[in-house]
């Protein structure tokens, strides 16, 4: 049965979902609105995105807003160290992040609630990333991007980082972001 756990950080969620094994290999849902529950179900899905990235590689840390995203992530090959952290103003665990690995293995996947920027690092040669968007789609006037390597929030990323793109490696840190939402805004 697909277990929701809980994090250190209210709000965002590690699944486990049912996977089906047999002789021939296996079967998972990847996304059933009706066995997902509250809080997902409140929530309307827009877009579906994926992404492919060599080991070493980290992409984050993005959020949009004021047109806020949610992401359900997963990966369907590779393994990725996928990150959340509460950039929401006021919050009380406000520049904290929660990490877990997500493969295709065991299929676990991360809830990133609105108001949470999200970055992760391939694990692997090749990862690909599934992450299901809900509300709102990607506009790039809306996305936000905080320093991955801010020492403030201090991520401990277990690879050495490699290919970091320039929007990535040069983002402000969190410190310097005024354009952030707080709970009561989402």
């Amino acid at each position: 049965m697909m277990k929701m756990r809980p994090t250190k950080l209210k709000d965002v969620v590690l699944i486990e979902p049912d996977v089906f094994l047999d002789e021939r290999g296996s079967f998972l849902e990847l996304f059933n609105l009706g066995k997902y529950g509250t809080p997902l179900n409140s929530y309307k899905w827009v877009q579906d995105n994926l992404s492919k990235s060599k080991k070493g590689v980290i992409r984050g840390l993005h959020l949009q807003w004021p047109k806020a995203q949610g992401k359900l992530v997963s990966v369907p090959y590779g393994a990725v160290f996928d990150v959340a952290v509460d950039v929401r103003k006021g919050s009380p665990t406000f520049g904290q992040w929660v990490g877990e690995i997500l493969d295709n293995s065991s299929c676990r996947q991360l809830w990133i609630p609105p108001g949470f920027a999200h970055g992760f690092q391939a694990l692997t040669d090749i990862a690909i990333v599934h992450y299901k968007c809900s509300e709102n789609v990607w506009l790039p006037e809306n996305e936000q991007v905080i320093f991955y390597g801010d020492k403030d929030i201090d991520i401990v990323w277990p690879l050495a980082s490699t290919d970091i793109n320039e929007r990535d490696k040069f983002a402000p840190r969190l410190c310097n972001c005024a354009n952030l939402p707080s709970p009561a805004e989402l």
